[in-house]
This record gives C-alpha cells, sequence and structure tokens, in this order.
C-alpha cells in the first residue's frame, strides 16, 4: 500500500525456536498481554490449501505431499494478505518464519519495503523437553519430530545467528511450563 495512501510499515515480531518449544503457546500469552495480532505461516498455508477456489491450494498441497517447502512468495502473500485484513496499526508476532535461508531472502525481496523487524524472540528448548512436549500432538510421532528438529538445526539455526549478528535476537528459555516463562521473561520487558 505504499506510493499516494502510503501507510506506515508493520511492525513485526519473528517468534522462531525448535519444533516443540511452545511457540503457538507463548504466542497466544502474548497476544493476551500486549494485543498483538499473531500470525502462524503454517496455519495460514494449511488454511488456504482448505479454503474453496484458492489460487495456490493445489500448489501448497503438492508441496505438503512431497515434504517440500511451499514457494516463500505464497507464504509472504497469505503472510501480507492476513496483515491487510487486521487493523493498519496492528503489531504482528510471526510464528515458525523465517525457517530457511529461501523463507529469509523471499522476505526481504517481498516485504522488507512493507514491515520493520522490532525483534526475533528465540524459545530456547532442550531436545528431550521439546520431544517430551510433542507426545501429546496428534501431527507427530517421536521419528517426525527428531527430524523436523534436525532440519530446525541445520536451516533455521543459521537464520537466528544472522538475525542475532544484527542485535535483533532475544532469548528466553522456554523449558519451563509457559505460564512461568511468560510471567519472568516479559515482566521485565
Amino acid at each position: 500500500m505504499n506510493g499516494a495512501g502510503e501507510r506506515q510499515r508493520w511492525n513485526v515480531i519473528f517468534v522462531l525456536g525448535p519444533p516443540g518449544c511452545g511457540k503457538g503457546t507463548h504466542c497466544k500469552k502474548l497476544v493476551e498481554k500486549y494485543g498483538v495480532v499473531h500470525l502462524s505461516a503454517g496455519d495460514l498455508l494449511r488454511e488456504e490449501r482448505q479454503r474453496p477456489q484458492s489460487k495456490y491450494g493445489e500448489l501448497i498441497e503438492t508441496h505438503i505431499r512431497n515434504g517440500t517447502i511451499v514457494p516463500v512468495e505464497i507464504t509472504c502473500k497469505l503472510l501480507e494478505n492476513a496483515m491487510k485484513a487486521s487493523s493498519p496499526t496492528s503489531s504482528f508476532l510471526i510464528d515458525g518464519f523465517p525457517r530457511n535461508e529461501n523463507n529469509l531472502e523471499g522476505w526481504r525481496k517481498e516485504m522488507d519495503n512493507k514491515t520493520k523487524l522490532i525483534v526475533v524472540l528465540f524459545l530456547e528448548c532442550s531436545e528431550e523437553r521439546c520431544l517430551g512436549r510433542g507426545e501429546g500432538r496428534s501431527d507427530d510421532n517421536e521419528e517426525s519430530l527428531k527430524k523436523r528438529i534436525q532440519t530446525y538445526h541445520n536451516n533455521t539455526v543459521p537464520i537466528l545467528r544472522y538475525y542475532e549478528s544484527l542485535g535483533y535476537v532475544r532469548k528466553i528459555d522456554s523449558s519451563h511450563e509457559p505460564e512461568k516463562v511468560i510471567c519472568y521473561n516479559y515482566k521485565h520487558s
């Protein structure tokens, strides 16, 4: 929406961490406490895949079925559409994105001029704790969760290092119960 009707850029907080670290739970608490808008890239892709007459649904389905990454332009477009649908003054928690170098490059190309990165919240949690938390999820067994954790280490950790080199990363120990983490870490912000 730049140009004659130019608007200020959306404030963005990326929320990253290994699978099972509690990103969704922490985002929910931050929404309640601070009134920010939570956007999950994964949820947006799943919703788009199910939407009748979606121009991206079949492509998303193919990528999910093949275990490949959906083109970042689609993910960015879905995030942008969700931002446009919210209040123009909203700040956004973006959960689980960017996950890899391609996501980062695509975000820069598609969204850098529309957003302002405030901070990257890095939810630190041991692999054992993440595996324990994943036991209750219907879409994860231990083997698939271990693969997702390995993918996280290979692809997302370098993104965290990049943002850390720019001074954006705030590390949060998420190994405790979510309510304790929220009280301790965000009370002192």
